[in-house]
């Protein structure tokens, strides 16, 4: 059943046959004698793509309530010592360097049987297709409707300038103020456009747009840019604290505040919740409190 359900969550054989750490020939004659034993056909396949018969989508739908069931059964009689199996996460870069690996050390101390797997990128992942069992990621999901999200933390945007940039160019005063300076422009890969800044005015948002002449869609490259006094750059508080802390960058507008940003573990709601996404979770959750005292802990 495990198999099954991996096949049709990716739409693939070779897929899940990589997801699952399994050959090829296993997963092919694993629903070859799956649809044997039922005397029914499960699957349609066509050299362009891969679909459920109308017995295969009825089963398909009991497949993900029993696993769900076992896994919790599972889940409830184990001990953390007992928690096995494979785990893909992917992580925004910046939290995966400064905050997740540093403290992944403890994450393999407290559950040694799981093995896990990072990746790093900010681009908008198809954990589905992709076989990525969750990921770390800032702001409201897009998609309510497919993506469930676990609030670990949340930050606040900080804005700030270089000394040399400031010394060049003034410092703004005013919200308004800001349209008469160059910001370094962060390009969103999920729209191909450049992030706008979000403000809070007697409590109702406002987003504008600040003059660019550099754009950048790396996280690292952007805090370099305003350290370089290539613009006015607004980036999360847990990077740009270290920097004005050692005077190389400062903060502007310190009373103008924007919407505080949920940090969240987020997995697909159509998959049921394995004991190792749990144990991530309930891991995050644990260590972001620890790290640094500029996060505010939510309660999932």
């Amino acid at each position: 059943m495990h198999i099954f359900a991996r096949i049709v969550e990716v739409q693939s054989f070779r897929k899940a046959a990589e997801s699952l750490a399994l050959p090829a020939s296993t997963i092919t004659r694993t629903i070859k004698d799956l649809e044997a034993h039922l005397g029914v056909q499960l699957l349609q396949r066509t050299t362009r793509r891969l679909s459920l018969t109308p017995q295969g989508s009825h089963y398909f739908e009991h497949c993900r309530q029993i696993l769900s069931e076992i896994e919790a059964v599972e889940s409830e009689i184990k001990g953390t010592e007992k928690v096995k199996g494979k785990l893909r996460v992917d992580i925004i870069p910046s939290l995966a360097r400064l905050y997740v690996l540093p403290n992944i050390e403890d994450f393999q101390n407290k559950y040694p049987g799981i093995d896990l797997t990072l990746t790093l990128s900010d681009r908008t992942v198809d954990l589905i297709k992709e076989g990525v069992d969750c990921v770390i990621r800032a702001g409201v999901p897009q998609d309510s409707t497919s993506l469930v999200a676990v609030k670990v933390a949340s930050f606040d945007w900080t804005m700030c300038a270089s000394p040399s940039y400031l010394l060049k160019h003034g410092e703004p005063r005013t919200i308004e103020g800001l349209k008469d300076h160059q910001a370094v422009g962060y390009l969103l890969s999920r729209t191909g456009r450049t992030m706008e800044w979000d403000f809070l005015v007697q409590g109702q948002r406002h987003a504008i747009r600040i003059p660019e002449q550099i754009v950048v869609d790396d996280t690292d490259a952007y805090v370099m840019c305003g350290l370089k006094g290539l613009g006015l750059i607004r980036a999360a508080s847990y990077l740009v604290s270290p920097h004005i802390r050692a005077g190389n960058l400062q903060r502007i507008l310190p009373g103008s505040s924007g919407p505080s940003v949920p940090l969240s573990v987020m997995y697909p709601q159509s998959r049921h919740l394995s004991q190792t996404v749990r144990a991530f979770v309930e891991w995050t959750k644990s260590i972001f409190p620890v790290i640094s005292t500029e996060w505010t802990v939510l309660e999932s």
